[in-house]
Order: C-alpha cells, then sequence, then structure tokens
C-alpha cells in the first residue's frame, strides 16, 4: 500500500489551468468592481506613501553635509509621521474592504458550491462520502479567500516594489540593472515549486477529506459502536485517517517551506554584490552617501515584495487548489441528464417501463430488457430476494438514476421529458429507514408543505388509530424528534414520515418499507396511514409487511432482474411457485395463523 493510498482524485475532479481558474474567479469579483477599484487606489496610494519615505531620508541625508536647520529637521520628522499615520489608515480601509469583498465572494461559491451538491444525482453520494463533500464547500472555500487576502496584501507590496524601481532608475542606473539582474534567479527558483506545491496541497486537502469523512462516519453510526463495544476500533479508524492527513500535510510543509530559505539565500547573496558595489562606488565618489543609502532603504522594501511573490506562489497554489476543487464540485456532470423540460400537470400516475436496461456499473447489470406497467391509482408491491431490482425500479421512477437502455414514460411521456422540479414535487417517497430532521413532529410534517395549517395535520393524525399515537408523544405535535429522529421509536418515525407525505398528496407514492419489528397496534395505525395515501396516488411498494403484501392490487414477483410472476396474494400463493415460498420465508411468520399456531405449540410444550 503505497504512501498516498487512499487520497486518489474523486472521479468528478477535472484539471484546469490557472488562466481558466483566473477567469472563473474574475466571474465572482465582477459585480465587486467599484469596491476592488477603491482597494486598487489605496493599495496605490500606500506604495506611493512608502516609496516617497525612503527617497525623502535619502534627500535630507545628502543635506547632512550642507547647513540643515531645526525647521527642516522637524518638516521632516512631521511628513514621515503623517506618511505613517496615512499609510496605517489607507491600509486598514483597504484590508476592511477586501475582508468584505472576499467574504461576499466565498459566499456566492458555497452557495453555488451547496446548490450543486443539492441538485447532484442520488448516484453521485453512491460514489462520494458527504463528508468530503462538504469540506469542498467549507474548508476549501475558506482557503480559497486566503489566498485572495494574500494577493491584495502582495499586490500592494508589488507596486511598492515598482515604484522604487522607477526611482532607483533615475537615482543610480548602474545598481539598478544589478540589481534587476538577479530577478529572473528568484523566478525561475519560484516556478520549480510551483508544481510540487500544487500537488502536494492538493494531497493534503484530499487527506483532510478522508478525516472529515472518518468523523462524521463515526458521529453517525457511534450508538452501534457502542451497542457493539467497538469504541476503540472507531478510534483506530479515525486515528489512521488523521495520521495520514498529519504525514501529508508534514510534506507539504517541507514543500512549502523550503521555498523560503532557497529565496532568502538568493537575496542575501544580492545584497551583499550590491552593498560592495555601492560602498566602493560612494568611497570612490561616483555616487552619494544618499544615494548609497536610498539602495540600502530599498532593498529591504524590494526585495520584501520580491520574496512575498515568490513564497506567495506556493500560497497561490494552495488557494488555487482549493479553487480548483470547489469549481470541480460545481461543474460535475449529472448522470441523470433530462432532455427537455416540459411543464407537468397534475399527473394520473400512469407509468411504463419498456424494454429497461440498467446498470449501476458496466459489470453490474440490475434491469435486462425489464418491462411493466402501472395503472394509474394501481397499488403495487415488489417483492423478491436482495438484489432482484426492487429498489432500482423504484429510484428510476424517481429519477434519482439513469437508466442505460429502452423508454420509461408517465402518463405517456418520456420521462427524460419532463421539468424534474414539477415532477418530483408529485411524487412522495418514504425510505426504509425513515429521516427525520431534528426539530419537531409538525415541522417535519411540514417539510413538503411550510403552509399546511396545524389544523389540518390534526385532523389528518386523528384519522390514524383515531390519533391515539399523538398521546404517546410527550408534547404532541411540538414533541423534539432529536438528531434522525433519535427520540422516537420506529413505529412513531414511520408514522410521522407516511403523514408528511400524506400532507403532499402525491400522485405517485413510493414505499421502501422498512424491515424493523413493531407491535401489532402500530402496525395496525401504519397501515391506517398507509390506507389513506393509497387510495389517492399510483403506489410502488417494496414491501417487508404481509399487510402491505397482502392490500396490494398487483403482486410482483422479482428475480435477477425479471419479473418471474404476478397477481394477487391468494393467486400466488396457490401456484405455488416462488412467491409461496417467500411468503414461507418472510412473510408467514407474520400471519395471525401462523402466530395462532405458535402460540398452541409453545402452550403444548410446557403441559
Amino acid at each position: 500500500m503505497g504512501f498516498f493510498s487512499g487520497l486518489d482524485v474523486e472521479a468528478y475532479d477535472r484539471q484546469y489551468t490557472d488562466r481558466q481558474l483566473v477567469d472563473r474567479m474574475a466571474h465572482y469579483f465582477r459585480p465587486h468592481m467599484g469596491a476592488i477599484l477603491t482597494i486598487g487606489l489605496t493599495a496605490l496610494f500606500t506604495a506611493v506613501s512608502g516609496a516617497a519615505v525612503p527617497l525623502l531620508l535619502s534627500r535630507a541625508l545628502d543635506l547632512v553635509g550642507d547647513q540643515i536647520g531645526n525647521a527642516e529637521v522637524i518638516a521632516v520628522t512631521a511628513i514621515v509621521t503623517v506618511s505613517g499615520v496615512l499609510i496605517w489608515l489607507t491600509n486598514w480601509w483597504r484590508r476592511r474592504l477586501t475582508a468584505r469583498v472576499i467574504g461576499d465572494v466565498v459566499m456566492e461559491i458555497r452557495k453555488d458550491g451547496f446548490r450543486a451538491a443539492a441538485a447532484h444525482d442520488l448516484s453521485f453520494y453512491d460514489d462520494n462520502p458527504s463528508a468530503k463533500v462538504v469540506s469542498r464547500i467549507t474548508s476549501d472555500t475558506r482557503d480559497f479567500g486566503d489566498m485572495i487576502v494574500l494577493i491584495t496584501d502582495l499586490i500592494s507590496q508589488f507596486g511598492l516594489a515598482l515604484l522604487l524601481a522607477i526611482s532607483l532608475i533615475f537615482v543610480q542606473g548602474f545598481l539598478s540593472l544589478l540589481l534587476f539582474a538577479q530577478l529572473p534567479f528568484f523566478y525561475l527558483a519560484a516556478v520549480a515549486f510551483r508544481a510540487a506545491a500544487r500537488r502536494t496541497t492538493q494531497r493534503g486537502m484530499r487527506a483532510m477529506g478522508n478525516v472529515n469523512a472518518a468523523i462524521k462516519e463515526t458521529i453517525s453510526g457511534i450508538s452501534v459502536a457502542k451497542n457493539f463495544r467497538q469504541e476503540g476500533m472507531i478510534f483506530d479508524e479515525f486515528n489512521d485517517a488523521n495520521t495520514s492527513s498529519f504525514d501529508v500535510n508534514i510534506r507539504r510543509g517541507f514543500v512549502l517551506s523550503a521555498v523560503f530559505p532557497v529565496l532568502n539565500g538568493l537575496s542575501a547573496i544580492g545584497t551583499g554584490l550590491l552593498l560592495y558595489v555601492g560602498g566602493l562606488n560612494v568611497v570612490n565618489g561616483i555616487i552619494t552617501a544618499g544615494a548609497w543609502f536610498l539602495f540600502l532603504q530599498s532593498l529591504d522594501r524590494f526585495f520584501f515584495p520580491v520574496l512575498n511573490l515568490s513564497s506567495f506562489w506556493t500560497q497561490l497554489q494552495s488557494g488555487l487548489s482549493a479553487a480548483e476543487r470547489s469549481f470541480a464540485l460545481i461543474d460535475a456532470d449529472p448522470k441523470v441528464v433530462q432532455t427537455a423540460n416540459e411543464a407537468v400537470g397534475r399527473l394520473r400516475g400512469d407509468i411504463l417501463f419498456e424494454n429497461i436496461i440498467f446498470r449501476y456499473t458496466e459489470r453490474e447489470t440490475v434491469l435486462n430488457g425489464f418491462s411493466l406497467h402501472i395503472k394509474p391509482g394501481e397499488n403495487v408491491a415488489l417483492v423478491g430476494h436482495t438484489g432482484a431490482g426492487k429498489s432500482s425500479i423504484a429510484k428510476l421512477v424517481a429519477r434519482f438514476y439513469e437508466f442505460q437502455e429502452g423508454r420509461l414514460e408517465v402518463d405517456g411521456r418520456d420521462i427524460r421529458t419532463l421539468d424534474l422540479a414539477q415532477y418530483r414535487r408529485q411524487l412522495g417517497i418514504v425510505s426504509q429507514i425513515p429521516f427525520l430532521f431534528a426539530g419537531s413532529v409538525a415541522e417535519n410534517i411540514r417539510y413538503a408543505r411550510p403552509d399546511i395549517r396545524e389544523a389540518e395535520i390534526l385532523e389528518l393524525a386523528g384519522r390514524i388509530g383515531d390519533g391515539e399515537w399523538l398521546e404517546t408523544l410527550p408534547d404532541g405535535l411540538e414533541t423534539q424528534v432529536g438528531e434522525r429522529g433519535g427520540r422516537l421509536s420506529m413505529g412513531q418515525r414511520q408514522l410521522v414520515s407516511l403523514l408528511r407525505v400524506l400532507v403532499q398528496r402525491p400522485s405517485i407514492f413510493i414505499l421502501d418499507e422498512a424491515t424493523a419489528s413493531i407491535d401489532p397496534f402500530t402496525e395496525w395505525q401504519i397501515q391506517q396511514a398507509l390506507n389513506l395515501i393509497l387510495k389517492e396516488s399510483t403506489s410502488i411498494l417494496i414491501a417487508h409487511r404481509l399487510s402491505t403484501v397482502k392490500a396490494a392490487d398487483r403482486i410482483i414477483v422479482l428475480q435477477q432482474g425479471r419479473i418471474i410472476e404476478e397477481g394477487d396474494h391468494d393467486g400466488l400463493l396457490a401456484a405455488g411457485g416462488h412467491y409461496a415460498g417467500l411468503y414461507n420465508t418472510y412473510f408467514r411468520h407474520q400471519s395471525l395463523a401462523y402466530i395462532e399456531e405458535s402460540r398452541k405449540l409453545a402452550e403444548g410444550g410446557t403441559n
């Protein structure tokens, strides 16, 4: 296993050129051109003021040989002091504007990143852990903002260096040429670090994404870990990811920290050369002491932005890598592609699968030539062993996945031509493990219809077991459900999820029924809620309960993505085929006859 194993790029990552990244970033900064212009002017003023101080001191030094009075000393002191205050004020104003602009830009990139994350297909999250997606929206956009702050500082410093360079040319051309001749060496050293800096920075970011993913998965499954007393194991898994991140970022630090010492060494050589040549020129009377002093003062002011330009180059790569990862998330190509966006009226719920071929990967074909017609208002139960294709059928109807061949129609229209947002508003979906958001029961029920009145919720809730299930909640509809609904029982979570769909009044209802065992009274309440939904919609039920299967208009028996039997419960049971085997394996123990038979056997064994 390699040192960087587990740090592979995501499937949707792409390479952008620096020019593409700059153009893309310019798009976000364009609305703030007024503020950016002000920032530029303040940076220019800072550079001019900073350059004026050594020029003024140089002139004063040349006058030392003459008779300089107190007035001149006071004037020079006042000018230097005022310049310092003005530089501080303009720097403060520039940084304030910069922080505001960058804050707005980062907010917009995060909005676009989150919008893209929310819009990506469900299959996107099968391949990409959510914690790594979160890392791109939060950590990477922050790194991008830090880079922009560095760039604005660098622009100000570089402006100062440019003004000093122009002044130096007029003061002493020979020394200036000697100074400028050193710049190509700085540039070559900076370029040499560019590729290594980008590569190690990208690996460091991926390693941090792995740490985030390990933390999220651990916290989400903490109850399971505690049930099986595996706290030590999950710590070891986190520690492995954290250690890998540490090692990668140490190497990144070695690369980045090597830049400045190399450039400092180059500047030391250049400074020594300029001091020697300048000193000889002063001794020989070729230049004045003031001109030499100006060079001595200018060296640090000139070399500092040049060195920063080179050292910031690696930090710039960090920011560009962060921008690259953020934009890759935003630009990730969807796998579910609509060929049109036709308006969707109220659906009847007529669903037709025609020779559908669907595969998750090239080597994992789930449906091969699958055909099925579900009539409007029909309730169809899908049964079969794990991997038979039940969930895949439901996900294709929900348009969470793209099928490769065949035709899928809803109300006689190709599902790929429908406006996806309008279409999904008429879908009601309950997953096998009901997910509730932290908040009250009422807030979760209102999720699909924020405008629904509490009286209507109470009326619908009261139609389920005469509303007795509400009495089991300590605060009724205002009961807090906790994270993921953890404060409620599985049965209560299912009832809330079903009510959330019921208030939506969907045209098509998809239920992946929970497999968890619940008491008979709660099951009866759940069946009542189901019946309220089923009588108003076309329903696809991935059934795990006998009561749901028996209530279906038609039962579709699946095996390896094919329909091998269909009919009603009694007819399929009498046929003695595959369904009868499923019944004896999965459903028979739920029947009243089986329960009564088991009770009698138990009583016989105790006599």
